[in-house]
């Protein structure tokens, strides 16, 4: 390509290995990288939210979706910047140091010792935790965002305009890349989440579940500076966006402005553009509005869709995760969701489709993002059923659970066997007043907030203030197996843990190390094991990465074969605007509905995608499929005639004339011989 070589671009320079440019091997690692970060940091997001900040459940869902919204928001402005203004290049650079910097924010906000001064495993100072994650989150959601739109692009440009295959096969390699850094990311961090970790007190390790996602984005922003002297960096030559969104607004002000029935209608809206703007980008925009009137509906799917991080999280920590000698994590149920996009895409490509069209069946792209709709209710409605059957394993023991502003109780009665109550009590004020026994005696209890507290009564009450006291922390996590020691002496302690399980331990006055120090110690089960498997959840994981596969990937493939060539970045803007309107969608109605029973919230989605599904197959039916390239042909072909047309009367004309001056001439010649 002469214009890159004058350019001095670094694959004339450094040359090409195996046929392709030096500079795409830093493109491709840096996306690796970044996905790993991303995906990493996301997948333990809700979790950290619910047990590190200790929000209750739908707060937490609703700033995991507004997030989620921004990240599919801002490559609007990163691809308007990039094209307007820096230029792609400085755009990824400029942008990957604010991720960066994001991601480094919500390691530092895990880090419970920074304000943990009682060193009791708890931060004192919760503020300064949710401001700074929230701050690093707004920049994660801007760099991650606004260089979404410019690493593919920036990574097409390094090929010359011979290497077709080759660019192909990058976009192939780089699309694996990102599905290859999702997948490790919510494989591995998840288990670091599930470490203990702390300079004064140990608890679960979120500041490395997201301190390994920042240390990835530093190493895809230093790999993407190493290679930087080799690549081709295109000139910013404008963003089509924008010349889109200034004709649609001409033609609304024009058809404003004549409005009058004095004037003419028009054919279509858009056609009150043409005093200002060819009539070829007109009618390509009118090709675009077609496509981007059927995205209306499409938000409703995104809502249903990225509820897998937040709501399928959260009710996998209220299942059993035990899988043969392999124990799986809550947040790494997501995994399955990755595994099967690789596992589906090539058997719907290669078998379903292709078995479908042989029955004679025409199994249009509308068609197909109908049935993808129709599957993803069907995985709310396998949630729903899943959460029947967690509630109803939840219902052989009354739980009255805390929240942040309550303090709850539990009462156990101290006689030859510890019994657990069956009940936990909350309370709204500090204080208690306890009445036990005849004659009665009374005693204040002071309670602390977020926190569980166990009053143990013995049997023969002597004094109220022998009645023993313990904290037990709600979010404290412990190990199974711990040692009691005493000097030079210990005694160490094994039981195997059920997932949402709750033990209390009572060590006697009397306990003595030895041998068979562990009898004397008491245990009283206060929550039962969880009991519903973690695998009654993979038919809704399946069932959703099924309607991805025949929504998404369908999608995108049927909006860019129905506009032009040069207005795929519209689409593209339009397509992510639709997950980050369906994200706000989850916020909206979860607020809306509140409803009392999570089973019910998961049918209300199901029922209104279902609704929305119907409505689409409706405008599906009466759409026409158009060939924009062969319209576009027909156009500048119209308009190469109209031009011809133009050109042969202006010849006509200029004949005229010199037909009526020669005529002139010859008169005058005869009047002035005569």
């Amino acid at each position: 390509d002469p214009k890159k070589q004058g350019k001095g671009n670094g694959k004339v320079k450094y040359g090409y290995v195996c046929g392709y440019p030096l500079s795409i091997f830093f493109i491709v690692v840096n996306e690796f990288c970044e996905r790993f970060s991303y995906y990493g940091m996301r997948a333990v997001l809700v979790l950290y939210f619910k047990y590190f900040l200790q929000w209750d459940e739908d707060l937490a869902t609703s700033i995991y979706h507004t997030f989620v919204a921004l990240c599919y928001l801002t490559p609007i402005l990163g691809a308007i910047v990039a094209d307007s203004w820096l230029g792609k290049f400085k755009t990824i650079i400029y942008l990957s140091i604010v991720y960066t910097i994001g991601q480094v924010a919500m390691a530092v906000s895990a880090v419970h010792d920074i304000t943990d001064s009682n060193r009791d495993g708890t931060p004192d100072n919760m503020t300064f935790h949710v401001v700074l994650s929230m701050v690093g989150l707004f920049l994660i959601a801007l760099g991650t965002g606004g260089i979404k739109p410019c690493v593919a692009a920036f990574g097409g440009d390094q090929f010359s305009e011979h290497q077709d295959k080759q660019r192909r096969t990058f976009f192939s390699v780089f699309y694996l890349c990102i599905n290859g850094g999702s997948l490790l990311s919510t494989i591995i961090t998840p288990i670091l989440r599930g470490q203990e970790c702390g300079i004064y007190s140990q608890q679960k390790c979120y500041s490395l579940a997201f301190g390994v996602p920042a240390a990835l984005m530093v190493v895809a922003l230093v790999v993407f500076i190493v290679g930087s002297g080799m690549y081709y960096k295109a000139e910013p030559e404008g963003n089509i966006m924008l010349d889109v969104c200034k004709c649609i607004g001409f033609a609304i002000k024009n058809r404003y402005r004549h409005r009058s029935k004095q004037y003419p209608k028009r054919q279509h809206w858009m056609d009150w553009a043409e005093e200002k703007y060819d009539k070829l980008l007109i009618a390509q925009i009118k090709m675009v509005l077609k496509v981007l009137f059927l995205y209306i509906p499409l938000p409703m799917f995104w809502t249903l869709f990225d509820q897998k991080g937040s709501r399928w999280t959260l009710q996998a920590t209220t299942m059993n995760g035990y899988f043969g000698q392999l124990v799986i994590q809550p947040d790494q149920m997501q995994t399955f969701n990755p595994i099967l996009i690789l596992t589906l895409v090539p058997i719907m490509d290669s078998v379903i489709y292709p078995l479908i069209k042989k029955c004679g069946f025409n199994f249009t792209p509308l068609k197909r993002m109908t049935v993808g709709m129709f599957l993803a209710a069907m995985a709310f409605v396998c949630a729903a059923l899943v959460q029947v059957e967690i509630d109803v394993s939840r219902k052989r023991y009354v739980l009255c659970l805390c929240t942040n502003d309550y303090h709850c109780l539990t009462f156990l009665n101290t006689f030859s066997v510890f019994q657990a109550s069956d009940k936990y009590f909350t309370f709204e004020t500090e204080q208690i007043i306890v009445s036990v026994g005849s004659p009665e005696m009374t005693q204040i209890i002071f309670l602390e907030k977020k926190s569980r507290q166990t009053l143990l009564i013995p049997s023969v009450i002597m004094d109220l203030g022998l009645i023993d006291f313990l904290a037990i922390f709600s979010f404290l996590m412990i190990r199974n197996k711990f040692s009691l020691s005493s000097g030079s002496q210990s005694c160490e302690y094994i039981k195997d843990f059920g997932f949402g399980s709750s033990y209390t331990f009572f060590i006697p006055s009397t306990f003595v190390f030895g041998p068979n120090c562990q009898d004397s110690i008491t245990v009283v089960e206060d929550i039962e094991p969880n009991s519903v498997h973690m695998a009654l959840q993979i038919p809704q994981y399946f069932f959703i990465t099924a309607g991805e596969v025949m929504f998404s990937v369908t999608g995108l493939e049927f909006s860019y074969s129905q506009a032009p060539s040069n207005m795929k970045a519209v689409l593209q803007a339009g397509w992510l605007f639709t997950v980050a309107v369906g994200n706000f969608i989850v916020l909206i109605v979860a607020e809306i509905a509140k409803l009392p029973n999570k089973w019910a919230e998961y049918v209300l989605f199901a029922s209104l995608l279902v609704l929305v599904c119907i409505i689409f197959s409706i405008m599906a039916y009466f759409y026409t499929y158009i060939d924009p390239s062969e319209i576009e042909v027909q156009f500048r072909k119209k308009v190469d005639d109209d031009e011809d047309d133009k050109d042969k009367q202006q010849k006509a004309e200029i004949e005229m004339v010199r037909r009526d001056s020669a005529e002139s001439y010859d008169d005058n010649y005869k009047q002035s011989k005569m």
